[in-house]
């Protein structure tokens, strides 16, 4: 594998407004025409099945979001473009994965800590319709990344979680059966845009505040008519700052138009005559796009066809592979030579216990140790900068269980036992190491 793999998924529970275009399907049909990358893009029906209990509203949204990105200009020949329920391989490796991953580490999934915190906060039972399908989501995006041998996962900061947790599942598997999975890398774009939806929120379906990327001309007009402005009258300067039409506006025009629109505001341009120049300048290049989608939504025979050619291509890579894991965990023809593990359990530098720092969503900084397997042997609480969170783990490398007591209030206790047995002797390792490095 000389390029660099770079993966992406969709999932099929909505159909495509102007802020999936702008934050995510342009972006990645240019990516995908770089030299040097192959992108693996799937429609995540898997998924979808978490969130949504409607047959008919995933079977329309996965034609919706092909046709949409077919329509954008994505070139199945150039790169994967499946739906990840035509790779068997997919499910099989979530229970591989699944054999080697911690519950505890799962307890820590935003997504499930978030539902046991509003259980909670409602006096519900902690585990009250949570379906094994959200609690295991993480496992499953691992297989879905580690399957391809992913190395660049372009992801916003709530899913960075997600890929360290993947990172980690390999690490197990490598440590237990031999080196078989690509560590990922999260690539969480600072740039990426993020349009206002009608109300001045985030465009979401779940504000129900979208515009669809290919509604129609006339109820394009209509909507753009229809976002929320506020009071001040023709003549009057008005802010660029905060106003939901030039955000949007400026994802789809050009610096020198951009600019432009900026001086009409400070010489009070009327609200309506911003809308009409922005329906015009989205109108400009959707139309093209809207007329190939169409086209397409007309022939889903033809999608059907893409996506299948897309999960044959994507096979000849996880069917062996799949066979190559299978192998290696023992599930063997009986008549097989028989042979040991490829991983060793000798410690080395590559199977000693590591420390991980990370960002989570409340914005503080944490690190962890866990051991070769991804047990969690030892959590922080959270410090402000990451240069707080990077010195407690330097000194916990250099002096070892000493320096515990002097990390009382930094660390905790719930999450894992600072006397433990275990953590004692990974850090006696981590410091042995250091001092013979």
């Amino acid at each position: 594998m000389s390029s660099l793999r770079i993966l992406t998924g969709i999932t099929t529970t909505g159909t495509p407004h102007l802020g999936n275009y702008v934050g995510a399907i342009r972006p990645a049909v240019e990516a995908s025409r770089q030299a040097g990358t192959e992108s693996f893009y799937f429609l995540a029906d898997y998924h979808a099945l978490i969130k949504c209990e409607d047959p008919l509203r995933i079977q329309r949204s996965t034609l919706e979001i092909a046709a949409s990105w077919l329509a954008a200009g994505l070139d199945p020949a150039r790169v994967y473009f499946y739906r990840q329920s035509d790779i068997p391989e997919i499910p099989e490796l979530t229970w591989l994965l699944a054999c080697v991953t911690g519950k505890g580490m799962l307890n820590r999934a935003h997504a499930y800590k978030a539902a046991v915190d509003k259980n909670t906060a409602a006096g519900l039972e902690p585990d009250h319709e949570v379906s094994m399908g959200l609690f295991m989501y993480p496992v499953l995006m691992a297989a879905d990344i580690l399957m391809f041998k992913a190395q660049k996962i372009p992801v916003g900061r709530d899913q960075v979680q997600h890929i360290e947790m993947a990172r980690d599942m390999a690490q197990s598997f490598n440590h237990l059966y031999g080196e078989h999975f690509v560590l990922p890398e999260a690539v969480v774009e600072a740039q990426v845009a993020t349009l206002p939806g009608l109300d001045g929120r985030k465009m979401s379906k779940s504000y129900d505040n979208t515009i669809p990327l290919f509604a129609p001309r006339e109820q394009l007009r209509r909507l753009i008519m229809g976002i929320v402005t506020d009071s001040r009258a023709p003549g009057e300067p008005k802010d660029t700052e905060g106003s939901a039409l030039f955000q949007i506006y400026q994802a789809f025009a050009t610096p020198e138009e951009t600019e432009a629109l900026r001086r009409a505001y400070a010489e009070g341009i009327a609200w309506g005559a911003v809308k009409e120049q922005l329906f015009e300048r989205i109108d400009r290049e959707v139309a093209p796009m809207r007329e190939r989608y169409e086209a397409l939504m007309a022939k889903p025979e033809h999608i059907e066809s893409v996506l299948r050619e897309g999960a044959k291509r994507a096979r000849q890579i996880a069917t062996p592979f799949m066979a190559e894991l299978r192998d290696a965990v023992g599930l063997r023809r009986l008549n097989a030579a028989t042979r040991p593990a490829t991983a060793t359990v000798t410690p080395s530098a590559g199977h000693l216990p590591s420390f991980k720092q990370y960002r989570e969503a409340d914005g503080r900084f944490y690190f962890k140790l866990v051991d070769a397997k991804g047990q969690v042997l030892l959590q922080s609480l959270g410090f402000e900068s990451p240069r707080e969170a990077g010195l407690c783990v330097t000194r916990l490398k250099a002096e070892g269980p000493d320096a515990l007591p002097l990390l009382q209030g930094k660390l905790d206790a719930s999450a894992a036992a600072p006397d433990a047995p275990a953590l004692l002797e990974a850090l006696r390792a981590l410091r042995a190491a250091q001092e013979s490095a």
